[in-house]
């Protein structure tokens, strides 16, 4: 009996648990997209998008604020502190962390100043995050460049790239958004000092088509290529390949992966060498909202480098849910999700919550 009940406790253990830990509240009225690292002494540092005020789209004011857990994701800390302020005209938001090769942390953002001047800067912490170098900012070249949460990636030569959706929005009225994305990477090759564009800027094969290709992502193969996958409004995630380091990419192709026009988040799990895939499977749905709304919240496996996905389950299934902007980080076991999730009666991207699972049951 006693032995039934401990395992009976342990597969419970490995069940998705959710902590609705960044509800919005008076004087903010959205919390939104972050990102993980893992501390030396062995906490979890949570950067996300804290809103002071409502704003059209992404366009409300907003800094960067952190959050700690001492237990490998399953409780955090309850007082935010601030991390940067807000330095630009709109707002900063959209973190990606990323424990650099030297050991120090890289955090990068959006310091969106205009609907014509939206670009990454970087800031490095030395001390695991008590402080943080003066920014530096990462595309030289003036425009609205989306970047992503938890997109940056570093390859074992040091190269680090960022994945970026142009969006050309100079001719517009300024309170207008030219939503058709223009992929492309951002390299440097001198640990963040300098950056250049690549050889390759990747147009939606449709000229007509109005969202183009918005918020990519890249993940490492196993054959040294990046894949480069790709938000879009037709129904899928689109692919593009790299052979020579993020530098030129294949035109872009229709995947499996079935979707809205919302992003998707790929990584790779380090114990068993597979690729995870959070997105929001539409597969399946009815067809009134099918292509539409951003739900469910759907994990999936993929043996065969994403070509193909098993074991998809979903998280949050709601029909009035929205669900989006996740970052994946690995804690032993267990796999941390922190993602904006809201269902009926809330602002759609309002509320950022973290959920966890065991390996097992997402193999299970």
């Amino acid at each position: 009996m006693l032995l039934s009940l401990c395992f009976a406790l342990l597969l419970h253990a490995q069940e998705p648990m959710t902590i609705k830990l960044l509800p919005p509240g008076p004087g903010n009225p959205r919390n939104s997209e972050g990102d993980f690292v893992k501390l030396k002494d062995r906490r979890w540092l949570l950067i996300y998008s804290k809103f002071t005020s409502h704003g059209p789209a992404d366009s409300g004011a907003a800094m960067l604020a952190a959050r700690y857990s001492s237990d490998e994701g399953r409780t955090w800390t309850t007082d935010d502190r601030i991390i940067v302020e807000n330095e630009a005209g709109m707002n900063v938001m959209s973190v990606s962390l990323l424990r650099l090769k030297s050991g120090e942390i890289a955090l990068f953002y959006a310091r969106k100043n205009s609907m014509q001047d939206c670009r990454p800067y970087l800031r490095i912490s030395k001390d695991e995050g008590k402080t943080w170098s003066a920014p530096r900012l990462t595309i030289p070249d003036t425009g609205y460049y989306v970047l992503n949460n938890s997109r940056v990636v570093q390859l074992k030569s040091g190269r680090l790239l960022l994945p970026v959706a142009y969006h050309h929005n100079e001719t517009l009225d300024p309170r207008q958004f030219n939503g058709r994305g223009v992929a492309m990477t951002y390299i440097s090759d001198d640990k963040g000092k300098s950056w250049r564009r690549s050889k390759t800027k990747l147009e939606h094969p449709d000229p007509a088509n109005r969202t183009g290709l918005q918020e990519p992502g890249l993940v490492l193969l196993k054959d040294g290529r990046l894949l480069m996958f790709i938000r879009t409004s037709m129904g899928t995630q689109y692919y593009s390949y790299s052979s020579d380091n993020g530098d030129t990419w294949t035109p872009v192709e229709a995947s499996t992966l079935q979707s809205p026009v919302s992003p998707a988040s790929i990584k790779r799990i380090p114990k068993t060498g597979d690729l995870l895939v959070v997105w929001n499977d539409h597969a399946n749905v009815p067809e009134a909202i099918r292509g539409k709304l951003r739900t469910p919240m759907t994990v999936a496996i993929s043996k065969d480098e994403g070509k193909t996905w098993q074991k998809a389950k979903n998280l949050m299934d709601d029909p009035a849910g929205w669900y989006c902007y996740t970052a994946i980080a690995f804690a032993g076991e267990r796999v941390l999700l922190t993602y904006v999730a809201t269902g009926a009666g809330q602002d759609k991207l309002s509320q950022t919550v973290i959920t966890h699972f065991g390996l097992d049951w997402l193999y299970r």
